[in-house]
């Protein structure tokens, strides 16, 4: 495959993402050799560092990540400190209803129900401490959410079942439909 295809699929998929991601599953997801993938992201690190870009990119073991330049911490830190500062958005109000009523439950799961990426609202309830999550026990691949403790807190209950409708929604067949389906 072509360098420059090969780095574009990779940086789509790390932004997509938003996670790390191992280089063997960015390898399947391309149709790439592993050390082609490998050398395409190690051209994307340099790619990034060398012009002064927003982006970098992260790796730890065998998973690489995109994620902001530590040279626009203080920009970044304004936007996300002025977002947790604001009401929930539509979007952040449907993922923790799934979340509430489905969990744990995976980000595949919540993307299949709402048919839309979650990344960016799942990593914006976590920093508002709402939801948490944990390594996903089946397959040892991504995370399974669940709420926190403070969502208790803030909306007042003792336990997610309180909330209303909870038996009914919390076992919707259509809902394992779309998720199984």
């Amino acid at each position: 495959m072509e360098i420059n295809k090969l780095k574009s699929i990779i940086e789509s998929l790390l932004f997509a993402s938003g996670e790390p991601v191992k280089i063997s599953k960015l390898a399947k997801i391309s149709g790439a050799e592993k050390p082609e993938v490998e050398n395409a992201v190690m051209m994307l690190s340099a790619d990034y560092s060398g012009s002064g870009r927003g982006f970098i990119i992260l790796k730890k073991g065998e998973e690489v990540q995109l994620a902001t330049s530590p040279d626009n911490a203080s920009f970044v830190k304004q936007l996300v400190e002025s977002e947790l500062q604001e009401s929930l958005s539509p979007a952040s109000l449907e993922v923790l209803s799934v979340v509430a009523y489905r969990g744990p439950i995976t980000r595949a799961d919540i993307e299949s129900i709402r048919g839309v990426n979650c990344s960016y609202t799942l990593r914006n309830l976590l920093m508002r401490g709402l939801i948490g999550r944990n390594d996903n026990p089946k397959d040892g691949r991504g995370y399974i959410y669940n709420i926190s403790f403070e969502f208790l807190k803030k909306i007042g209950m003792e336990d997610v079942t309180k909330l209303p409708d909870y038996d009914k929604l919390s076992k919707d067949g259509r809902i394992d439909s779309i998720i199984s389906g």
